[in-house]
């Protein structure tokens, strides 16, 4: 995959990322339902591909009005990401040279794959989630929307030990899984049905669509990984 296709893709994909976003906010008022308006016709043009760089300074500008408004990112780890792929974007369009473009992708490449091992890693040394406990307990008590007959899923204990693993493995291993493309594309399918997952069991929603849209960035990291080493 091309830089430039790489960089198109991941546009569309966080173009539909922040779309998402913004429409959750005109069901509210003032302040945050203006920016809003603005943000979402934004994050059409980029989509359709005009003048990406500029749209990405109004987001990028606007981005920072809400998280002073909100006194930090609104919806936390979903924001965070979104904000971090739209500065990397941003970045490879105002570089100066071919090489600072590969430095703002490679950074994003590198703090999708840090986002997944830092959060196997936490699991990893948590006896909670080693045990399965902690995904019962997220299934038994969480104000998620979660429906009555998934919550007797808090009492499948070797289910939930077996899930626990799985999602640890892959995301302590993930890192590895730059190495190789064929790794790569399984360790993607993998995230991406856990966050989609997510997405229909506990409606974090927002965070399917951020993650996603930094996966063309790794995809090129990794194809071009192998003439940095």
């Amino acid at each position: 995959m091309t830089l430039e296709l790489a960089v198109r893709i991941a546009e569309i994909l966080l173009g539909v990322a922040l779309l998402q976003q913004n429409l959750e906010f005109l069901c509210g008022t003032g302040f945050e339902k203006r920016v809003a308006l603005v943000r979402i016709l934004l994050a059409a043009l980029l989509i359709a591909g005009i003048y990406p760089v500029w749209m990405e300074s109004f987001l990028l500008i606007s981005s920072i009005l809400l998280i002073k408004y909100f006194r930090g990112p609104y919806n936390g780890g979903s924001d965070t990401m979104s904000l971090l792929l739209l500065l990397c974007l941003w970045c490879s369009h105002i570089a100066p040279s071919r090489l600072w473009q590969e430095v703002a992708l490679g950074y994003g490449a590198l703090q999708l794959t840090l986002s997944y091992f830092q959060a196997g890693w936490v699991k990893l040394i948590n006896p909670e989630w080693r045990s399965g406990k902690a995904l019962a307990e997220v299934f038994s008590f969480s104000a998620y929307p979660v429906s009555e007959s998934l919550r007797a899923l808090s009492q499948r204990n070797r289910l939930l030990f077996g899930v626990s693993w799985c999602v640890i493995i892959g995301e302590v291993l993930f890192p590895l899984a730059l190495l190789n493309i064929t790794a790569l594309t399984i360790a993607l399918v993998f995230t991406a049905c856990f966050h989609l997952a997510n997405a229909i069991l506990f409606g974090l929603n927002r965070f399917f669509w951020s993650w996603l849209a930094a996966y063309p960035i790794i995809i090129w990291f990794q194809e071009r990984l192998p003439d940095l080493l």
